[in-house]
């Protein structure tokens, strides 16, 4: 273990440290998040810490950005804007899988994998933070009438543009320090984390499970909700937020490896 992992493991602990006490993660959460830093660092060196810090950066920046007009969002929602190991886990779980994979075979194909992964979540989180603040109510992608903010499954303008910008700050970061990746890399990385976001919506639309309060009738991604279990009212059997993320993570990770 030379010098350098280990000031770069400090800086993990440290940045993780700092998610906890901010209340931007949970115990569990900050516990996980060590462990991605790890792999990441493991595999690029401070190169891979600084795309994750862009995306644990900017992600935890829009997620706290006017949350006094998003309250009544987070009813809808099973998690709040504190991050636990099974949110952390589906974001950047992918891009644990792509690091392992990149220290076993040195393929830059894992590295193109591991920043779209990366990309991909960003661009879904940038999406719903910000596309929430939009003053039109989002459209669902599977019925195509205008629903409530928060709803899974639904875009709007505003959100399509921020998934874009959160993908495009993902791969020119990675363009920077990784000189390996050329403008066409960068490219598709930029398109597979946009893809990812896009995915992310229609799995949310049509098999991420959903629930009616039997006490408030608001329609919810919670299973419990006003303390008392909530009515199923579509979706697949476990197919829930955090499984949604990280298949849209992990299929947008893959294409740009396999497209590299």
């Amino acid at each position: 273990m030379n010098d350098q992992f280990v000031f770069q493991l400090f800086i993990i602990l440290a940045v993780s440290l700092a998610g906890w006490s901010t209340n931007n993660l949970n115990r569990s959460g900050a516990l996980a998040a060590v462990v991605t830093g790890t792999a990441i660092s493991w595999a690029f060196g401070w190169k891979g810490l600084l795309v994750l810090g862009v995306f644990f950066g900017t992600s935890s920046f829009w997620s706290k950005y006017k949350s006094s007009s998003k309250s009544g969002i987070e009813k809808k929602l099973a998690k709040t804007s504190k991050r636990d190991w099974q949110q952390v886990l589906a974001n950047g779980g992918s891009a644990v899988i792509f690091s392992l994979l990149y220290i076993g075979t040195n393929e830059v194909i894992f590295l193109a994998g591991m920043c779209a992964s990366l990309s991909a979540a960003n661009a879904d989180t940038w999406a719903s933070e910000i596309g929430t603040l939009s003053k039109r109510n989002p459209v669902s992608v599977r019925t195509w009438k205008s629903v409530e903010r928060g709803t899974s499954g639904a875009v709007s303008f505003l959100g399509l543009i921020a998934s874009l910008g959160g993908a495009a700050i993902i791969g020119w970061i990675s363009s920077w320090v990784f000189h390996e990746l050329d403008w066409q890399s960068v490219l598709l990385i930029i398109s597979a984390g946009f893809f990812g976001s896009l995915i992310d919506t229609l799995l949310g639309a049509f098999i991420q499970m959903e629930y009616k309060c039997i006490k408030c009738d608001i329609t919810t991604e919670a299973s419990s909700h006003c303390g008392v279990k909530c009515k199923k009212e579509k979706g697949a059997y476990l197919v829930n937020n955090e499984f949604v993320n990280f298949a849209a993570s992990l299929l947008a990770g893959s294409a740009a490896a396999i497209l590299m």
